[in-house]
């Protein structure tokens, strides 16, 4: 304190801030302690708040108890929070940084934000003008908030530094030099930093944001990005179109694809690093239009095949149907469902719990996605002449316990697949149809001998991937008993112990969905099935057959997940559409 009783009395008085008014005003500092701290502030241009509890005039906890009686805002301890549940990407990091704030959630068209100097206007107005939202105040110690911003910050710049690093498998020799556009300027263009750092944001957003896929769409006279995000596409950034050509070769060159061509669909992979032990996967697609390379990057988390049966939204029941299926010797397993409804994930996982040293598996897919330590991958080449029936083939020389056949799309593949499952191997792939029985039907479509099919398929599932809804704002909602009746609840479900909810929407969400949760449809195949089967019958009589057993459709599955407030029934009607 001698620098400031070193000031002369003749200096003229200041107009002080609000927070050094409200803290005269409370008597916790005099008016002239309080102009010469906010001098020294302004001469060694720092903030008051800052020159306030560095200098020791008033401590950290002091004023923050003076700000809420003052201001009659609400006081918060930021040890009790846990920073990691924090919403992201509501404000931008350098505000929050220069001011000293935190945004702690968002209700409605209004952002909460801890603070220590509520009487900023100045911070007030640049997140207004920033969000286009209201802002409520709460009050938090200012040495546990700089903190708390000091420690995102460093998150975020570690996070970064990663990428920027030696985090992409990055590898010159990709760029032939021999070719004739592969010159000095193509170079230029992959290594021009602002489109590096572009590229960098938007894999470390897409991932901090749970996307699966991220879409580079170039159009005439624009150009979007656009993340997946809980199964529904969002703009995310239109940056300039002139950045098109350098991104596309930025992502050619880490994603060892040929930089040159830019005629043909070419696809590719490459790594980043998101933590010490944890790398993520990422499946790069470029395609041809109009107005430039449209690519398409999907993120491939190995995490998600060792997440667990139970993470997959299995009902017991249904899991327990699996898990025996699995659990023999021999035979096919069969999934089903439209593309991105988690199929890969599923068999995975199945996978992941046969993986053991006394077994050995192989697997053909086209491309591989998910890398899985103990099991053999192989990517399917069509060009190349290693189609699937061909690993399936080789694998047969191979002495395999379990086989999984990324899809069976022919004739061929499927008689090879069927005849390793008769022969004491368990074959594990999947089929695009709509549910379990029309699986079968569309095998015996194929060509394939009824024969074959009843003694060879010994479990079907039919899975979707519905939004979950989000825990912090879900609202029960009023639906009458007809329309309950109509999505195909049963009069006595509708009994009153049970409450529909729907989605709000939140600051920690998308528009009241996080996250999504598996619909299954778990069809073992019985004796009577195969029955049916052998004699020809329609779809209609193994489903008819299914449900006798037990077996839910995709629909009663979604709305018994409805029932259980995991979601809501507009999502299982648009998902199960039947």
């Amino acid at each position: 304190m001698a620098a400031v009783d070193n000031v002369t009395n003749d200096s003229p008085a200041l107009a002080l801030p609000g927070l050094g008014r409200a803290l005269v005003s409370a008597g916790k500092l005099g008016q002239k302690a309080a102009e010469d701290l906010y001098r020294k502030a302004q001469a060694s241009r720092t903030s008051f708040i800052a020159e306030l509890t560095g200098s020791g005039a008033v401590s950290a906890s002091d004023l923050a108890h003076t700000m809420s009686t003052a201001f009659t805002a609400p006081l918060l301890d930021l040890d009790a929070i846990d920073a990691v549940r924090l919403p992201k990407g509501l404000l931008d990091p350098k505000i929050c940084q220069a001011y000293r704030i935190v945004v702690l959630s968002r209700r409605n068209n209004r952002l909460i934000v801890a603070t220590a100097d509520p009487a900023d206007q100045e911070a007030a107005e640049k997140i207004k003008f920033s969000t286009q939202l209201g802002v409520d105040w709460v009050i938090a110690e200012y040495d546990k908030l700089s903190k708390l911003v000091e420690s995102a910050a460093t998150t975020a710049t570690e996070a970064m530094d990663n990428i920027i690093g030696e985090d992409f498998e990055f590898d010159e020799s990709s760029m032939d030099s021999s070719t004739p556009e592969a010159n000095d300027a193509s170079v230029a263009e992959v290594e021009d930093a602002p489109v590096v750092k572009f590229l960098h944001k938007m894999l470390l957003d897409a991932f901090s944001m749970r996307a699966s896929d991220l879409h580079f769409e170039p159009y005439e006279h624009n150009y979007r990005v656009r993340f997946r995000i809980d199964g529904e596409l969002r703009e995310i950034a239109s940056p300039p179109i002139a950045i098109k050509d350098k991104l596309a070769s930025r992502i050619k060159v880490i994603s060892r694809m040929d930089i040159s061509e830019k005629r043909i669909p070419q696809d590719g992979r490459m790594k980043l690093k998101v933590g010490p032990d944890r790398v993520i996967d990422f499946r790069v697609s470029t395609l041809p239009t109009l107005f430039g390379e449209k690519i398409v990057i999907r993120i491939l988390d190995p995490s998600s095949a060792r997440l667990g049966i139970e993470a997959l939204g299995y009902e017991p029941e249904e899991k327990e149907r699996l898990l025996k299926a699995i659990a023999r010797p021999y035979g096919m397993i069969l999934v089903t469902g439209p593309t991105g409804s988690g199929k890969t994930v599923s068999l995975y996982t199945c996978l992941n719990l046969l993986n053991k040293p006394s077994v050995n598996i192989a697997t053909a897919e086209d491309p591989s996605e998910i890398n899985l330590p103990g099991v053999n991958q192989v990517n399917v080449n069509e060009r190349a002449g290693l189609t699937f029936a061909a690993a399936l083939k080789s694998f047969l020389r191979q002495d395999p316990d379990i086989i999984m056949v990324g899809e069976i799309r022919d004739l061929e593949t499927a008689d090879i697949s069927i005849k390793a499952a008769q022969t004491g191997h368990l074959v594990l792939s999947t089929l695009h149809t709509n549910d379990a029985p029309a699986t079968l039907t569309r095998m015996r479509n194929m060509g394939i001998a009824a024969f074959n099919i009843a003694s060879s398929v010994i479990l079907i599932t039919a899975q979707r991937l519905a939004r979950r809804l989000c825990l912090n704002c879900k609202a029960p909602v009023d639906i009458p008993k007809p329309a309950l009746v109509e999505a195909g609840f049963q009069e006595e479900e509708i009994d009153g112990s049970w409450t529909p909810y729907h989605a709000v929407g939140c600051s920690m969400c998308n528009n009241g969905y996080k996250g999504r949760v598996g619909i299954y449809q778990v069809m073992p195949i019985s004796e009577e099935i195969q029955r049916i089967i052998l004699r020809d019958g329609s779809a209609l009589d193994i489903e008819k057959q299914a449900q006798s057993e037990g077996v839910r459709s995709l629909r009663q599955s979604g709305l018994y997940k409805v029932k259980l407030g995991l979601t809501s029934l507009e999502e299982v009607l648009a998902v199960t559409n039947e």
